[in-house]
């Protein structure tokens, strides 16, 4: 298979996926605020509850590794990529 784009709502699904695994709830009750600074790289925050839990880089391509196996069928430990595009947002690129 080819390389891979997955869009910033797939990553936003995929960390509410990889939270409600961990917390055991429902995605839908989990809040994602994807962000990028140039000195802390990729993370987000995570609202579960009124709680507010910040994730780092690796949780994010944990969560995205967890995405492609149950929802891609792909090869979860293909090499991932994090992107800030200018138009698309934050993505992740596949090999």
């Amino acid at each position: 298979m080819g390389s891979l784009s997955i869009s910033e709502q797939d990553i936003i699904n995929a960390l509410c996926v990889y939270i409600s695994q961990k917390k055991q709830i429902k995605p839908e009750e989990v809040e994602v605020e994807l962000m990028y600074d140039d000195s802390c790289g990729f993370s987000a925050e995570v609202f579960v509850d009124g709680r507010k839990q910040v994730l780092i880089t690796a949780n994010l391509i944990e969560a995205i590794r967890l995405w492609l196996d149950e929802y891609l069928n792909r090869d979860p430990y293909a090499g991932i990529k994090l992107v800030l595009d200018d138009e698309e947002g934050i993505i992740a690129l596949i090999n």
